[in-house]
């Protein structure tokens, strides 16, 4: 259950948000899916964290899901900052990190992007520079089962 996982990440990560963020969500009729709840709430963490950061006085984080035959589709917008296009092809490599030293590893959204990536999905990210941040993240809602081909 997406949803379930996403509010208690939410409740977790609120403290460093509700002075500065309005939280809108846009829930859509998804089915359950077959998951690791625990690392896919780990990527919630890491965005809207990451989404709390590039809102510098006050903003809007947008959440919305939705689903198709085969997959789940969950989007997390912010009215931050934006990422600057030089920038944006590199958000999910290892240690690359638009803050200032000290500030961040670096890592969040590399791992984030490994376990959606295990998961057999995709995330993907749009940015306007001023205007705000989506990261979208596609799950399939059945595994793919490899057969061992070991004998029952």
């Amino acid at each position: 259950d997406l949803h379930s996982g996403i509010d208690s990440t939410i409740n977790i990560v609120w403290n460093d948000l509700k002075y500065k963020v309005e939280l809108i969500k846009h829930y859509g009729d998804i089915p359950a899916i077959e998951c690791l709840p625990s690392q896919l709430n780990q990527v919630f963490m890491n965005i809207l964290v990451n989404a709390g950061h590039a809102i510098e006085k006050r903003g809007q984080i947008t959440i919305a899901t939705r689903a198709d035959a085969d997959f789940v589709y969950v989007e997390i917008a912010d009215t931050g900052k934006g990422i600057a296009p030089e920038h944006l092809a590199r958000v999910f490599e290892p240690f690359f990190t638009t803050k200032a030293v000290g500030q961040g590893t670096g890592l969040g959204l590399s791992i984030s992007y490994g376990i959606v990536r295990k998961h057999g999905g995709d995330i993907d990210v749009r940015s306007e520079v001023g205007a705000g941040t989506m990261f979208i993240v596609k799950l399939p809602v059945r595994q793919q089962h490899i057969d061992s081909g070991a004998a029952a």
